[in-house]
């Protein structure tokens, strides 16, 4: 049975916030300065057309939960840079919160450019000046330093999606990412929401530890990123 998970940028940008999207009937993106997530709705002739039409010259999108025929509608002027597989888990239960010596702060506007900066270094996935928007972010400074944070991303009904977690290279096996992920996802399930995530499939430290925080693989889905030279 299909579900919104199935296809969840699609499903985000056409529900919860289709305030945010553009793009063509079959195509539909984030802007460029918040996300750069696409998503195909169907497979038609018309995808090609519009795949070109959201992609900024100079830039690259990536398309999580494409079809498999996707790759074939990429039109001439694009080239794809990128064919990979995202695992999707879902969280399972409620985390216990481990006790280190750290406490979240709830991170705004204000940190923007610190945000931008760590996710430069840690390298968590698409992230651009304005993701931060899509929703809550937690970090955690040390000498008034921002050294961790996690944040939502994809919002679609029922379900939250867990991203940006990031670590300095420096700070990481402290539990950072535990305590920020524990936190975020009881968050969201406050909210009467279930939380959910994609990592890499090569990504085995990160498939690790949310497996250990109860998060459960759904299924795989494919990836496909296209670049306008």
């Amino acid at each position: 049975m299909t579900t919104a998970l199935d296809n969840p940028a699609w499903s985000a940008l056409t529900t919860c916030q289709a305030h945010l999207s553009y793009g063509g009937s079959h195509v539909r993106r984030y802007p460029n300065d918040v996300a750069q997530i696409g998503a195909i709705g169907a497979n038609d002739p018309v995808v090609s057309d519009e795949i070109a039409s959201v992609v900024p010259q100079g830039e690259w999108l990536s398309f999580p939960a494409t079809l498999d025929q996707a790759a074939a509608l990429v039109p001439p002027t694009l080239r794809v840079t990128l064919r990979g597989t995202l695992v999707q888990m879902v969280g399972s239960t409620r985390i216990a919160v481990p006790e280190i010596d750290a406490t979240p702060e709830l991170l705004s506007e204000a940190d923007a450019e610190q945000m931008l900066r760590l996710a430069d270094l840690a390298r968590p996935g698409p992230f651009r000046t304005h993701t931060h928007t899509l929703g809550t972010y937690l970090g955690i400074r040390i000498g008034g330093r921002l050294v961790a944070m996690a944040g939502e991303r994809m919002h679609l009904p029922g379900y939250r999606e867990v991203s940006g977690v990031s670590t300095l290279p420096d700070f990481r096996n402290r539990g950072y990412a535990r305590l920020l992920v524990a936190h975020l996802s009881n968050r969201i399930r406050e909210e009467g929401l279930t939380p959910f995530l994609h990592v890499e499939e090569s990504n085995l430290r990160a498939l690790a530890l949310y497996s250990k925080l109860g998060f459960v693989e759904r299924r795989r889905l494919p990836l496909l990123v296209v670049t306008r030279a």
